[in-house]
């Protein structure tokens, strides 16, 4: 995963043509305002990305139990968004044969492999192509599936036409299973 701010929309583009072998296979946490042009860039270049969402922060360098909730305020000391405490980050990948259970929220910073399963009860995002099983009760997933993978949400099952070839958000309003493209949009919640 990689974390850029957007300052000047040109050095933003130069940086990315230098260095775009780097953020191929990653997950990019971008902040800032996103405009058309480097969104479209985005896009070309077939890169996965975040908009001015906070993803939590690791204290030390030692597991990803150490993540720490945040809270963002506004100016009236109003709570706006508290990110999970129980967020668990994933670099790894979930092989064959291999099953995940998650009581909370996970990141998973790697592909699932056919075969592979995650049973999550809280939120997911999966940056790689997922072939395997998922089966999420959170209240949103964000992944990019392969015509194997086998999807549930909410003991749905998504098919997977809806999924393919692009990231997707999957999320759950008033009782209605919601899917939409992430590249198309600039921010999410």
């Amino acid at each position: 995963m990689f974390e850029v701010n957007i300052t000047d929309e040109d050095e933003f583009i130069t940086f990315f043509d230098k260095n775009y072998i780097l953020f191929t296979n990653h997950l990019i946490s971008i902040s800032g305002l996103m405009n058309e042009k480097i969104q479209n860039y985005l896009q070309e270049k077939n890169l996965t990305y975040i908009v001015n969402i906070q993803l939590p922060r690791q204290k030390g360098k030692t597991t990803s139990e150490n993540i720490v909730a945040k809270e963002e305020k506004n100016e009236d000391k109003k709570p706006i968004n508290k990110v999970q405490d129980n967020i668990k980050v994933i670099d790894k990948l979930v092989r064959s044969g291999q099953e995940l259970k998650i009581a909370g929220d996970l990141l998973l910073l790697n592909r699932v492999n056919s075969g592979g399963s995650i049973l999550i009860e809280g939120n997911l995002i999966v940056t790689q192509l997922v072939e395997g099983d998922i089966r999420c009760n959170g209240n949103f997933m964000m992944l990019k599936v392969s015509p194997k993978a086998n999807i549930v949400f909410h003991d749905v099952e998504v098919d997977n036409n809806y999924l393919q070839e692009r990231l997707n958000r999957v999320e759950l309003i008033n009782n209605e299973i919601r899917i939409t493209p992430v590249l198309k949009e600039t921010s999410w919640g």
